[in-house]
């Protein structure tokens, strides 16, 4: 389990941007959204964790995503550390704000 929650010692030199923002679709953070996420996640060289009423997990793992059992309405706390933070944060806030295109 350690990928899922360790820490690198050193993110990328860069910005470090924070968001909290609330699962819209009807059928929350199932796998088919939380591999979508890990998938643009996964695209940056940032470092990108979520966390869900005090539980973080790496947001380029798809069973930590998912371990958060976030559902409708449930917040989540993106932080995107690194070089391209502001982009990575840019594009996992649309793909929520679209509903992961299933509604």
């Amino acid at each position: 389990m350690g990928l899922l929650y360790r820490r690198a010692s050193r993110a990328a030199p860069g910005e470090k941007i924070e968001k909290e923002i609330a699962i819209v679709n009807r059928l929350g953070l199932h796998a088919r959204p939380a591999a979508m996420f890990v998938r643009i996640a996964s695209r940056y060289r940032s470092e990108i964790w979520v966390s869900k009423e005090g539980e973080e997990v790496n947001g380029k793992s798809i069973m930590g995503l998912m371990m958060l059992a976030a559902g409708q309405g449930s917040k989540l706390r993106i932080r995107c550390e690194g070089p391209d933070a502001d982009k990575a944060m840019e594009e996992l806030e649309e793909l929520i704000n679209a509903r992961f295109n299933e509604d």
